[in-house]
């Protein structure tokens, strides 16, 4: 008779339910989060699993990859999924999770997620990295600027070396406020530095990667953008179809359907941030700034004129994320077109 596992898992422990295929609980166990601890107990406890299931989380990826070495069948559930099914329950508990998941798994009501290779967490790393210096970097700089203004000092539009430099002149002759904005200052640049270093391993990092060197032929798209989509995706097999991944970055519009009520409302905005983000910025280079031509600006900027440019930029972004997904499949590079002949 076939069995299944479920396993709530935290930083220490681990909550293990064993359901037969009626969905009777079987045997539970509180577990250390040790892979080879938790191995052991499902084989013995379970010879005959069929499927191990836990749910999506920051230790899943490790944890998963450990289990599936040791020759488990194990199943990486979408978190969401897993609450809604959980979420009937009276009482809630590591214990009553466990079984509510190993049902999950008898049941086969669940969504896999895909388990990313060390080597896309390892860059995505790199870029989350980044995106927080940018960001304290930022917020630096604003405080620094407002405590400027405060004292009518206006530093203006100045970038990276300039803005120190600038800022300093300023406060040359403020004693007393350069006392509360140079150690900001001081702040700022010491991480604008390691900002830049990391900004020098994204270019070499995408420079030397054979598939995002392919995806920066696509006019649009930088080191950042590419590093993202090669992250985020990392199995182009995944999707049955190309243009399934405007759905998986939420570059698809909701739709509710009941009855009379059919509407279709924005951009459902599920999945990854940082790559919609991406390919939205992207989209408006390619828009505006690209010079040479090719038939994707001519159709988004004909979806300009249409509709506006905030939602062909979305329409574009969406586009590109087929083209570079077709690209990875086909082992391609994007192809441009002539200039349409003059009227």
């Amino acid at each position: 008779m076939d069995s299944y596992v479920g396993l709530d898992v935290s930083l220490r422990e681990v909550s293990a339910c064993v359901v037969d295929e009626a969905g009777t609980i079987q045997f539970e166990r509180t577990l250390a989060a040790d892979p080879d601890v938790i191995a052991a107990w499902v084989h013995a406890q379970a010879p005959t699993v069929r499927r191990v299931g836990l749910e999506s989380g920051p230790t899943s990826a490790w944890l998963w990859r450990e289990l599936a070495k040791r020759g488990l069948p194990v199943i990486c559930i979408d978190a969401r999924h897993a609450k809604a099914a959980l979420s009937m329950q009276i009482n809630k508990s590591d214990r009553n999770d466990a079984a509510g998941i190993a049902r999950i798994m008898q049941t086969g009501w669940y969504r896999e997620v895909q388990v990313k290779s060390p080597h896309s967490h390892a860059i995505r790393g790199l870029l989350n990295s980044r995106s927080l210096l940018v960001k304290v970097q930022r917020d630096l700089e604003n405080q620094v600027r407002g405590l400027l203004k405060s004292a009518g000092l206006i530093v203006g539009r100045a970038k990276d070396g300039v803005f120190s430099a600038r800022t300093k002149q300023l406060l040359a002759a403020h004693i007393d406020l350069a006392a509360i904005a140079l150690p900001l200052l001081e702040a700022r640049e010491a991480i604008h530095g390691q900002l830049v270093q990391l900004e020098r391993r994204v270019r070499q990092l995408a420079k030397e990667h054979r598939q995002t060197s392919a995806f920066m032929t696509v006019p649009g798209i930088g080191p950042m953008t590419a590093l993202a989509f090669l992250a985020t995706v990392d199995d182009p097999r995944r999707f049955r179809r190309a243009r399934a991944i405007g759905a998986y970055v939420g570059l698809t519009p909701r739709r509710y359907a009941s009855g009379e009520v059919d509407w279709t409302g924005r951009i459902s905005k599920c999945g990854d941030t940082m790559l919609r983000t991406y390919l939205f910025e992207a989209a408006g280079v390619l828009l505006t700034r690209v010079q040479k031509w090719c038939a994707l600006k001519a159709w988004g900027l004909r979806l300009a004129k249409r509709s506006g440019m905030k939602k062909a930029r979305t329409a574009v972004a969406r586009k590109l994320a087929v083209i570079l997904l077709r690209m990875w499949r086909d082992g391609t590079q994007f192809h441009w077109t002539a200039a349409p002949a003059a009227s």
